[in-house]
This record gives C-alpha cells, structure tokens and sequence, in this order.
C-alpha cells in the first residue's frame, strides 16, 4: 500500500552509516537490535501490576511487550502495512520503565522534577540512542528514523517536548510536531488492547477481581455474559470451567477491541485515500483509531481497571512500598556517588549537579524489581554484604 511504509522508499536512515544488510529489511535489523539488547531482557524481571515476586504467571513488561507485538503485527497484515517496523516499535516502546512500573516512574519523576525530569517514554528512547552499548563504532542501537520516530511520537504528535526529547531531537531530528507512521499508530492502539486484556486476565486470577465484578463494565460485560451462557452446560464452580470461562472472555474483548480498530482504520483511510506516509504524518488525526462508541466503551474499561485493580488495597501497598525503595536508591546515590557501582561512578565523573542525577536516574530506571530490591538491601542493610 502506497500509505506504509517501504524498504527503498522511506527513509530508513541511521544517525550512524552502515552497510545495508542483504538478508533483512532495515526494520527487520531494528526488530532483532531490540530483542537481542540488554533493555529487552530486563523487561523480563519489571513490573507490569504485579511485582515481580508476586507470582510467575503474571505479566511482566516483557510478556506485555510481547503481547503488544503480537496484536500489532496481526492489525499491521490487515491494513498491508510494514510489519517489521509495527513490531519494532511495538517491542521496543517499553524499554524505558523503572522498576516497579509506574510507582517506580512516579518516584523518579518526583526527584528529578527540578532536573530536566522523567518520564518512560523519552527514556525509551535514550535507551535505544544512548545507553545502550554494543558496538564498537557507535553508542545505542542505531535504529532507524521511522523507529525511533514512533517510540517519540507513537501517542501522536508531542506538543511541549521535555529538555531531554529536545536534546535527543536536536541529536536526529524526528519532526516531533507531526503525527507518527500508520505503523507506529498501530502499535500504540495495540498497547492499549493488549493491557486492557492481560490486567484484566491478571487482575481475575489474582483475586483482586471476580467475574462478577465485570457484569458492568463497557463491552466486558457484554462478552462475559455471552461466554457464561455458552458456558452453561459445564460445570458452574469447577475452578478449569472458571479458567476457561477468564479466558475466554479476555480473548473475546481482545478480538471486540482489534476489529473495531481495524474497521475505523480502512474507513479513515479511503476517507484520506493517502497517496504516501508522508500523508500520513500530515493528516488533521491519527488514521489509526477506534470508532467513536468503541473510544468511549476503551475508556470505561481504563476507568474500571483504574479504580478497581491498580488502586486496590493490595496493591497500594506495594506501590507505596515500591516508591519508598526508588526515592531511597536514588537519595542515598546521589547524596554518595561513590556507592555506584564502577562503570556508573565513571560514568558520573565530572558531571554537574544535574549530570549527576541524571546518571543516577539512568541507573536506577536500567534496573529490574529483583535488583532494585537487593540493592536497596545493599545499600540499607547492614547484615548484608556490600
């Protein structure tokens, strides 16, 4: 389709030269470059709801990331747009989490308010440019334009860019101000469906959530009950019939939310009939949406999920656990640099006040929930060793 984007035809620039490889697209290079890199495999030990420790059958930012892929890469096949570039964007968009999730963002973002601040997005994308170091000609992954395009811009255009997404603009210009491919747009919408189906698969089987709880909520409760109904013959208490019956559900609500993406997206499209993606940058909205009663049906379920899972009791008390760890991490290192390991000490040298906590807030957003608790230990806890 003239409308995505195309080996040959879209930019598919990187800040540093290199040979084009002769077996894989350049968004298949930026795909392999995010999984096979050090962020990526953290994300396996990050809090999605649930920390780490909690349990290993809840999500963590890496089966989100996952997941998210998987139903990017689908809708991208329906509307014939560039897979790899769907997927790239879709697995590398949460590269710059905290541990801890967002009370873990929350907490640096409290401490570096004066500091040029913080927020996972932008830190996605230092991670990707900066932070990331294997290889010997350069810093970062060296993605692509049209990659690290929709990371800045995946939820539209970005109308007051921090001072750090200004820095990394200036550093490879990504035109902030217009919207991101059909690509990136997929990804984005993706994220959303993809959260909505596993908070609400995690949130059942931890208990925080029944099914009855569901009866009301915006297109859940539609799918729940037409699932119990098909359901009836089994039997009603068996806790396999309760699995199927979640699963079920969830995989109902996933599929509710894609199609109607989907069936407003080729709408939005013959309605523009772009001839180009730069079209696509340039258009009034995203093209990539949901219908207007889908939109607010999406809304009513981040409102449940928002009230009745990640502002339970159960987990309040691990948020405010989790913030207390990061604000404790980030004090101690930057009241005492010298407590960070080598490399990061190196790495803090001759850096201002801000370079300095800068560094820290690097360091503490690289690390997983696993690790940000044994440090936290280290560094607090004078029956464990150094």
């Amino acid at each position: 389709m003239p409308y995505a984007v195309q080996p040959g035809v879209g930019r598919a620039r990187r800040l540093y030269d290199e040979p084009e490889s002769l077996t894989r697209s350049p968004w298949q290079r930026d795909r392999d470059r995010v999984i096979h890199s050090s962020g990526f495999r953290r994300l396996q030990y990050k809090t999605q709801v649930f920390v780490n420790h909690e349990g290993d059958f809840f999500r963590t930012r890496l089966t989100h990331s996952l997941e998210v892929a998987q139903v990017a890469r689908s809708m991208a096949r329906f509307l014939k747009l560039d897979e790899d570039l769907t997927e790239a964007v879709a697995l590398a968009h949460d590269l710059g989490h905290t541990p801890f999730g967002h009370a873990g963002e929350d907490a640096l973002a409290a401490h570096m308010q004066e500091w040029g601040g913080f927020d996972h997005n932008t830190q996605a994308l230092r991670q990707v440019m900066l932070k990331e170091r294997r290889y010997l000609a350069f810093d970062g992954l060296n993605l692509t334009w049209e990659t690290l395009e929709g990371l800045a811009k995946h939820n539209g255009p970005v109308k007051r860019p921090s001072a750090r997404l200004l820095e990394l603009d200036a550093l490879f210009p990504l035109e902030l101000s217009t919207y991101a491919s059909a690509e990136a747009q997929v990804a984005a919408l993706a994220d959303d469906i993809a959260y909505h189906g596993h908070d609400l698969d995690d949130g059942v089987k931890s208990g925080l959530l029944s099914l009855d709880d569901l009866v009301d909520v915006p297109v859940v409760g539609e799918e729940l009950f037409e699932v119990r109904k098909a359901a009836a013959d089994l039997p009603s208490h068996d806790t396999r019939t309760l699995q199927r019956i979640r699963h079920e559900m969830v995989r109902r609500v996933i599929h509710k939310l894609v199609t109607d993406v989907l069936i407003c997206t080729r709408e939005r499209l013959q309605d523009l009939a772009p001839r180009h993606v730069e079209d696509i940058r340039a258009a009034s909205g995203p093209v990539v949406a949901f219908q207007e009663q889908m939109a607010q049906a999406n809304k009513g379920i981040r409102k449940f999920l928002f009230a009745h899972l990640y502002r339970h009791w159960r987990v309040n008390r691990m948020t405010h656990k989790a913030r207390h760890v990061t604000a404790e991490l980030f004090d101690t290192l930057t009241e005492s640099p010298s407590l960070l390991p080598a490399e990061w000490q190196r790495e803090a040298e001759g850096k201002d006040a801000t370079g300095l906590r800068r560094v820290v807030a690097d360091y503490v957003a690289s690390m997983t929930d696993r690790y940000a608790m044994e440090e936290h230990r280290r560094l607090t806890d004078l029956s464990v060793a150094g």
